[in-house]
């Protein structure tokens, strides 16, 4: 029986989105954050049906937030508040918009690198200052750094699960967290797109569940390949009454396609997905095998949540003997494309972002031009 993973490398090659038309087809990409997967057919048949039927105005509703609902429960036991949620475009629109009525212009707002490198961009370009508190040499939060950093702050943008290390917050986190923020009046806005891409053995705890005035950004956009159909949710805490401070114009930029995909994706696409979290913690099985027996000197910390491996490339040998970042390296002499540590920020050098979302072939090809070229 097969999985959402049995694509052929020559149809991937087909594709014209950035996992594959960025590099020749001697690059074996491994760098952005898309899925080498066939999406479900109900996913398939809902846009197909809706483009057939002339049905590709406006959206409009709360289908969105209800089907996300009805996922959120049966994934995390998690109550989401459909008449306090908010449609919005897309997960870092959203987040931008958020900011927008929990700030003003030049604000701190705090993030924690290395972490999903769009965050730093998005929120400049809001007009709103950065503040950085890296994570612990553990990748976990580091709760002095954030003390620190909250003196200086007015929103904390929280990655949960963490992109790139795949660090999944525990409820004791979110707790001290949410304490720490309270002591200082700051707001946690935490961007939640990887929650079903569970691979460990902790569980996915919704932020807004342990911090009643956090609000939560939420997609099928990863769990489910549809980064090209953009679509997400804003989902307040008990405590949080912002949303409907959020222009109605917003919900204009709402793609409707976008919105019957990842609907028909949250309503029945559970058991695809997990097929596909079998695969990824199959891969993550691989990897953990791979270098501890071929290159050892390779440090990392397999990952609870996302399709990431976080890796530590300082010490294998070709890195110490070139002083070359292990990106360029791996690009160069083994034609495999990484995420480079330092578009990351702050705890990003000597590291490269590998994604594991493929399948098992071609996970082997990944690590044999890993190891081939490192050690």
């Amino acid at each position: 029986m097969g999985t959402p993973f049995d694509v052929p490398l020559e149809e991937l090659r087909t594709r014209g989105s950035a996992k594959w038309a960025t590099y020749p087809a001697d690059v074996l990409p491994a760098f952005v954050a898309e899925m080498d997967v066939r999406l479900p057919e109900a996913v398939v048949r809902a846009v197909a049906d809706a483009m057939a039927a002339g049905d590709t105005g406006y959206e409009v509703g709360n289908g969105y937030a209800e089907a996300f609902a009805g996922f959120a429960a049966e994934r995390y036991g998690w109550d989401v508040p459909v008449a306090a949620a908010r449609q919005v475009p897309d997960v870092m629109q959203g987040i931008v918009e958020v900011v927008r009525v929990l700030t003003a212009q030049g604000d701190g707002v705090v993030i924690n690198p290395p972490v999903y490198p769009p965050f730093r961009p998005f929120l400049q370009h809001a007009g709103r200052r950065v503040v950085d508190a890296p994570l612990g040499a553990d990748g976990r939060l580091d709760l002095d750094a954030l003390d620190r950093a909250f003196a200086d702050a007015t929103v904390y943008l929280l990655c949960h699960p963490h992109n790139p290390t795949g660090t999944l917050h525990s409820r004791a986190e979110l707790a001290a967290v949410g304490e720490l923020a309270a002591r200082h009046g700051v707001r946690v806005v935490a961007d939640e797109i990887h929650a079903p891409l569970v691979v460990g053995d902790a569980p996915f705890v919704p932020t807004t569940t342990v911090i009643p005035d956090a609000v939560a950004l939420h997609s099928a956009s990863k769990g489910f390949h549809l980064a090209g159909l953009k679509a997400a949710v804003a989902v307040p805490g008990p405590a949080a009454a912002d949303l409907a401070r959020i222009p109605e114009i917003v919900g204009h930029g709402v793609s409707h396609l976008g919105s019957v995909a990842h609907q028909a994706a949250f309503r029945t696409g559970g058991p695809w997905l997990d097929e596909v979290l079998a695969v990824l913690r199959g891969n993550v099985a691989t990897v953990a095998t791979t270098l501890a027996e071929r290159l050892p000197s390779a440090r990392w910390r397999a990952p609870e949540a996302t399709y990431f491996a976080w890796l530590d490339l300082r010490d294998t040998p070709a890195v110490r003997a070139s002083g070359a970042d292990p990106s360029r390296l791996l690009l160069d002499e083994g034609r495999l494309a990484a995420f480079r540590g330092t578009d990351f920020g702050t705890g990003g050098e000597g590291h490269v972002r590998l994604n594991l979302a493929c399948s098992p072939a071609t996970l082997d090809q990944l690590l044999g031009r890993l190891v081939t070229t490192l050690a």
